[in-house]
């Protein structure tokens, strides 16, 4: 009798272990399947709560982008979405009314639809990679200058491979900042060529030589950031990795280089490095997850053609789950990133008082 409670006790705990361990694997995977019900249901409703959003959506969907382009456009029409309804509210305050706000939201908008190949142009910028497909294949840099610091780069032997891919990202998103830049320098053209028609000044037309001036401040950011990035890449690309590099993300590296710009007290640099390392880790696991949808893209597609009705069903719900998450993440790193710039314009802008 005493020698079976011991062997009760232990049949009981082994019990309660499987339980426990069966509940936490049915938490995970209702979580899993609560995000993927979420996006079929917010699909069901329209994937935005602006109707030009949504028109974009829609219209995308019928262009040939890849999953994961698809999952990054969708995060910049999100953040798109927050500050269109900021915006509404501001407006409803009577808060813009110099119109400077809804003409960035204008301009922000025109940048997007540029990017993914929506705005009527074909643009060998749009050519679709992605970090699986295309790993260090310079498609298209479209500038003499970085191609021949890439091809350089790629011969020096002075890199891995790992640290190629790591090269070709800071490339690629130094083209993007300089396309981003031409976008930006077309919408402020355009601007002040209807500003220099008007022949009898208005109190209008002052506001609007305002939100020029705005736009230009804008614009010497950007080239800022461009000018440093080109002088980073050259460096790197002759002298190969530094070891004791603090950062490796070309976002964060750009975010570093204009923070020790800026007017910031040593005690707030030091903040704002520990954030930006926070902000690494989120724009790595974006990355991962990035990389997961893009493979079960892949597979699912396979498994589309071998007619496999359960295996297809198992695919699509793990296809649809990464696909939210890789949203998700997209969203909090460009939010994350709109949060730490705007705080670096403030201190540059300082600095120039």
């Amino acid at each position: 009798m005493a020698a079976a409670a011991p062997r009760a006790l232990a049949a009981l705990g082994a019990a309660l272990l499987l339980a426990v361990s069966g509940r936490a694997g049915k938490y995970s995977r209702e979580a899993n399947e609560g995000l993927a019900a979420a996006g079929a249901k917010r699909r069901e409703a329209g994937e935005f709560r602006v109707v030009r959003l949504n028109q974009v959506w829609e219209k995308a969907q019928r262009l040939h982008l890849s999953a994961v382009k698809l999952a990054e456009l969708h995060s910049d029409l999100k953040i798109q979405e927050k500050d269109e309804l900021s915006w509404k509210k501001l407006k409803a305050e009577g808060l813009d009314e110099d119109g400077e706000k809804e003409a960035k939201l204008r301009r922000n908008l025109n940048v997007i639809m540029t990017k993914y190949g929506m705005n009527g142009k074909k643009d060998s910028h749009l050519v679709d990679t992605n970090y699986i497909k295309d790993g260090t294949e310079s498609d298209a840099l479209d500038d003499p200058r970085l191609e021949k610091l890439w091809s350089k780069a790629k011969t020096s032997g002075k890199f891995s491979d790992e640290e190629l891919d790591k090269l070709w990202r800071e490339f690629k998103h130094h083209k993007e900042k300089i396309h981003e830049y031409n976008i930006l320098l077309e919408t402020v053209s355009r601007t002040e060529d209807i500003h220099k028609n008007v022949i009898h000044p208005s109190e209008e037309n002052l506001v609007k030589e305002e939100i020029l001036h705005s736009k230009h401040r804008e614009l010497k950011d950007k080239l800022r950031s461009i000018n440093q990035g080109f002088e980073r890449l050259r460096k790197v690309s002759h002298q190969g990795y530094d070891t004791n590099s603090e950062f490796e993300e070309p976002r964060v590296i750009d975010l570093w280089d204009m923070a020790k710009s800026a007017n910031f007290t040593e005690k707030e640099l030091e903040s704002f490095r520990e954030e930006l390392k926070h902000f690494e880790a989120k724009i790595e696991k974006h990355h991962h997850y990035q990389k997961q949808l893009e493979i079960s893209h892949q597979k699912l597609k396979h498994v589309e053609e071998t007619g496999d009705k359960d295996h297809l069903n198992r695919n699509k719900e793990k296809y649809a789950m990464l696909e939210e998450k890789t949203k998700e993440l997209g969203y909090k790193v460009k939010k994350h990133l709109q949060d730490l710039s705007s705080r670096i314009s403030q201190g540059l802008q300082h600095n120039e008082l």
